[in-house]
């Protein structure tokens, strides 16, 4: 790793925990529906949306539900979700706010975009800037970025409640958590940062797209059939290039601070317009972890033990720094085919060799490699550079890191949730070891729990390892494939990876914009999503049932090394070992034969 590298990345990490503690103080008391200094006005608001609910807002606190009617409710709202946004992209030729009169979108197309969005996955099959209007990019796009995320966050604060309640038939309300999550966390950082991106250069307009003459003009040929349908070559000069615009920077302050992923333009946050300097980048990558990161001291402040929280994000930090390191210094290496050819792979004083490809100038190898382990961590599907340019061990990262179970930081509440579940897996094995009834926050681990946890867990594996093994077997999946052999291989392997745990990015060079893969992917989204969260959420109703237990000269310290280190070994072991022979037909062939 370059000294550049490793300032980069020390830098982030401390800046991120100078933020996380505070920002964790504020989510505990978001969950725990205490009232929250210098936004008082927004109760206003609030209060309006619990009569909508049904809820008086004198009784938030006691209006529970027990996990199968959260479980209802969450489902629902997020079906009723998927329909409007499926709606509006049928529709959007007739709606306002379309200057540049796209059509509407194919039905699998807008079936699968709207299953994404709702999943929290954004997964982009569609080019966004030749595609999709300003409404349908504002009202449905940008709205389902808002309620994915706090859909997340509602979840971990009913699994917290979980581990906190004593004998409880209630895990909180579902209207009450995400109403909170969006007002008082996500409208208000999402507001900041848009204003922020947009002091940097993000464009924010409802303005035509932009005709322009180029200050150089391109020349270029293209092959076309004379008369008698005989191929010829003809040379043309582009004199202009025309500029998308629109309201970018409201959607990419909720896209990152959602970890959602969903670009405005096709580019994502290699556009210019999505994330013009260096500083942004920095930022929007700051903005993806932040409240993952802080929600894991609101679930030490929620259990009255802030040493659980400290555990839990120390076990999320170790994982991603070997991860991280894994990625930097790949992408250190010089690309040995563009060696032999010769090529200088030195393009940008950010960076001095190393493997450029895929990767912007502005940002170099460094910036472009952690932005990948970051998102690819994070649930988050904005990229900054080409995943399918990565060194094949630097691509193994990100798929890896999503296999994981999107638990190192992971989604806005699906993070935690996801190491939680982990954690009671963990001290059940150690149970299991020492011949004692394994406890977890006071709470015991049964036999119904494991089974939930194993259900929330096994999940995703099913659903990458399915659906890469069908779409290899037939002729619409291979169909799609760019690049035969090893490589097309991990094309495939990353896209149902990135579907399965709602991660959202691609590799590229696979042509997945077909029937065969749109529902395909939208199943692996939906399955990937709800079927983990209903079981967590069944978790969380059982714990709460539970009394809570004091410890013993025998219980189990859950926030020393060992635990931590269990935790580690847990989450590699159970989370990886199901992909190993996959990634071997993958990443690591096409490593060998890069290097033979």
């Amino acid at each position: 790793m370059t000294t550049q590298s490793f300032l980069l990345f020390a830098t982030f990490l401390l800046v991120l925990l100078v933020l996380a503690y505070p920002m964790g103080i504020y989510l505990a008391k978001v969950g725990d529906a205490a009232p929250i200094r210098g936004l008082g006005w927004l109760s206003k608001i609030e209060n309006f949306l619990y009569r909508i609910a049904g809820i008086s807002n004198t009784n938030i606190n006691t209006s529970g539900m027990s996990w199968k009617t959260y479980a209802i409710a969450l489902l629902v709202f997020n079906t009723l979700g998927t329909l409007f946004v499926y709606t509006v992209q049928r529709l959007q030729v007739w709606l306002p706010l379309n200057p540049q009169v796209f059509g509407n979108i194919s039905p699998d197309s807008a079936f699968n975009t709207a299953v994404s969005f709702v999943s929290n996955t954004n997964w982009q099959g569609y080019s966004g800037e030749s595609s999709m209007s300003y409404l349908t990019q504002m009202l449905a796009l940008t709205g389902q970025n808002f309620f994915s995320a706090a859909t997340g966050m509602a979840v971990v604060f009913a699994l917290i409640r979980g581990f906190s309640m004593r004998s409880s038939q209630s895990i909180g309300n579902f209207w009450v958590d995400i109403t909170r999550s969006t007002l008082y966390v996500l409208l208000p950082l999402s507001t900041i940062f848009a204003v922020f991106l947009m002091s940097q250069g993000v464009i924010q307009n409802f303005s035509s797209y932009k005709e322009v003459t180029l200050l150089d003009p391109v020349t270029y040929t293209q092959t076309k059939n004379d008369a008698k349908g005989n191929p010829v070559t003809e040379t043309l000069i582009a004199r202009t290039q025309t500029l998308a615009m629109g309201p970018v920077a409201s959607q990419e302050a909720i896209k990152m601070l959602g970890t959602n992923g969903g670009g405005f333009f096709n580019a994502n946050s290699a556009h210019p317009y999505e994330n013009p300097t260096p500083l942004t980048n920095f930022f929007q990558m700051l903005s993806i972890f932040l409240i993952p990161a802080g929600l894991c001291f609101a679930f030490g402040r929620m259990v009255g033990d802030m040493r659980q929280g400290w555990a839990v994000l120390a076990a999320m930090t170790m994982i991603f720094v070997v991860m991280t390191t894994v990625v930097l210094i790949a992408e250190q290496q010089a690309h040995p085919t563009l060696q032999a050819l010769g090529v200088d792979q030195t393009a940008s004083a950010l960076q001095s060799g190393g493997n450029m490809e895929g990767k912007e100038t502005r940002f170099g190898i460094s910036a472009s490699a952690l932005f990948a382990a970051v998102t690819t961590a994070a649930s988050c599907g904005a990229v900054n550079a080409m995943h399918d340019s990565f060194m094949p061990l630097g691509g193994m990262v990100p798929l890896v890191l999503m296999q994981f179970g999107e638990v190192i930081f992971g989604g806005v509440g699906s993070g935690l949730y996801g190491m939680l579940i982990f954690a009671i897996l963990a001290v059940f094995i150690a149970g299991l070891m020492i011949g004692r009834t394994p406890e977890y926050l006071g709470k015991k681990i049964q036999a119904y729990e494991i089974k939930m946890a194993s259900i929330a867990i096994l999940v995703t594996p099913i659903l990458v390892l399915a659906g890469t093994a069908i779409a290899v077997m037939v002729e619409p999946g291979k169909a799609g494939i760019a690049n035969p052999g090893a490589h097309g291989f991990s094309e495939i392997l990353y896209a149902f990876s990135s579907a399965a745990n709602n991660n959202g990015s691609a590799f590229a060079g696979l042509s997945a914009n077909t029937s065969f893969y749109n529902i395909l992917l939208s199943i692996a989204m939906w399955f990937g999503r709800f079927a983990m969260i209903v079981p967590i959420l069944a978790v969380a109703g059982s714990l709460a049932a539970k009394k809570r237990l004091n410890a013993t000269a025998g219980t189990m310290p859950t926030h020393g090394l060992m635990f931590i280190g269990l935790l580690i070994g847990v989450v590699v072991l159970v989370g990886v070992l199901n992909y190993v022979p996959a990634l071997a037909l993958g990443p690591v062939v096409e490593h060998l034969q890069l290097f033979k």
